[in-house]
């Protein structure tokens, strides 16, 4: 059973930056495409950015695109979502999730894992 948990969320002020990071474990973390989501109150969840198992192929939502960078560390089993130039409408709940394939996947119910959360305040 494959057991994922988020950490580095926070406060931070508008323009800054802050770096989440996934730690997985229960399962052998090559296998595995990972994605981002966040949840902000009120409203569903939406996905943000996915890599497939190597790191070679990234996918961003148009909304982050250019300030949101997705990567994994295979030999650590954790992933990462770097957040530059952060803005308030990024404040959420950030879920990192993991499911088996090759490829990268950018909806919700295409994944089997899922981590507790984190929370990410921007404030203007």
């Amino acid at each position: 059973q494959v057991q994922l948990v988020e950490s580095g969320g926070g406060l931070v002020q508008a323009g800054g930056s802050l770096r989440l990071s996934c730690a997985a474990s229960g399962g052998t973390f090559s296998r595995y495409a990972m994605g981002w989501f966040r949840q902000a109150p009120g409203k569903e969840r939406e996905f943000v950015a996915a890599v497939n198992w190597s790191g070679g192929s990234t996918y961003y939502a148009d909304s982050v695109k250019g300030r949101f960078t997705i990567s994994r560390d295979n030999a650590k089993n954790t992933g990462y979502l770097q957040m530059n130039s952060l803005k308030p409408e990024d404040t959420a709940v950030y879920y990192c999730a993991f499911r088996r394939g090759n490829w990268y996947y950018t909806e919700a119910y295409e994944y089997d894992y899922w981590g507790q959360g984190t929370q990410v305040t921007v404030s203007s």
